[in-house]
């Protein structure tokens, strides 16, 4: 996952984080096949009519994964919850599955104990390297439950603070794509990031159809950022 990881390398030399998103600088490998192809002559132009203009897409649409209604980039604060997680850590190429089985556990707790979620879940990204990331998967809840069991399951606070959400449409595996553009975005508004960032399910990872998910990535901010 090298853009994470360059996200949360960039946050250390002043441009961001998250890409556990992260600015790696990579290419996709089509950019390099366009720049090596042989450029064919061109030819002689050909009169054509005029076609309407395409409408501007929205800041984060395209290769980002998100949509045009979707804000790329929007300030927001977020609040602390309390929260039920489970933490621990993981490889990114299997990051999905490793994420997906925390929240199973939880899942299962908060059955047992007729607990119900108070929001959406999610994983905040601790620490990040080349292989793989720390991370607590976490679902928030009304009040810290008394019946908490031994292990790896724990209640505490989410992260709250200044922050730019950003919004990604499709499978787990193309967060990266995401995450490049953020990293570009960031960097472009001179922003520096914390060294966390949170992805928030708006579909439940374990249930919803893998390639069709929509997760708020919010990216925690050090500086102030200008209303807009």
């Amino acid at each position: 996952m090298p853009f994470r990881l360059s996200l949360r390398a960039g946050a250390a030399a002043a441009i961001v984080l998250f890409a556990g998103v992260l600015a790696t600088g990579s290419f996709a490998p089509s950019a390099f096949a366009q720049m090596a192809a042989p450029q064919a002559p061109a030819a002689a132009p050909v009169p054509a009519v005029p076609a309407p203009p395409a409408p501007a897409a929205a800041p984060g649409s395209g290769d980002s994964g998100s949509q045009s209604g979707d804000v790329f980039g929007q300030n927001t604060s977020l609040t602390a919850k309390t929260i039920v997680y489970v933490k621990g850590s993981g490889t990114w190429d299997k990051a999905f599955e490793t994420i997906t089985a925390a929240f199973k556990k939880i899942d299962a707790y908060l059955d047992k104990e007729g607990i119900k979620a108070n929001g959406l879940p999610m994983t905040i990204f601790t620490a990040t390297d080349d292989t793989g990331f720390d991370y607590e998967a976490a679902v928030p809840v009304a009040e810290a439950p008394k019946n908490l069991p031994h292990g790896d399951i724990a209640a505490g606070q989410s992260p709250e603070g200044t922050a730019l959400k950003f919004v990604h449409r499709g499978s787990y595996d193309d967060l990266d794509n995401t995450y490049e553009a953020i990293t570009n975005y960031l960097d472009d508004k001179k922003l520096e990031a914390r060294d966390m960032f949170i992805e928030e399910y708006v579909t439940d990872p374990v249930k919803a159809d893998a390639g069709k998910l929509v997760i708020n990535v919010y990216v925690l901010i050090k500086q102030p950022v200008a209303p807009g």
